[in-house]
């Protein structure tokens, strides 16, 4: 029973990192420049992608991915740390 609920913690751990990331880490404009325009319309025709905000939304959630797992990596390396000093 314990193990569940360590995993279930763990679970809602991720998934919360997750949340706060797609919260505060993508930038919220809503208009790109001239570079960023022409650097999604050419991955997105590289890509065979036709519209080129489904490849802006593949890089964000992937990089708030790498964020959530970073964050959530550091914490439970704390806590490891924290858990055999004491």
């Amino acid at each position: 029973m314990a193990t569940l609920a360590r995993r279930l913690f763990k679970v809602a751990l991720f998934l919360a990192l997750f949340v706060l990331s797609v919260l505060y880490v993508r930038p919220h404009r809503y208009e790109w420049t001239e570079r960023e325009s022409n650097a999604y319309w050419a991955a997105s025709d590289w890509l065979g992608v036709r519209d080129p905000d489904d490849v802006y939304y593949v890089v964000w959630v992937t990089i708030e991915l790498i964020v959530a797992t970073l964050a959530y990596v550091a914490i439970m390396k704390l806590w490891r740390w924290y858990r055999t000093k004491h």
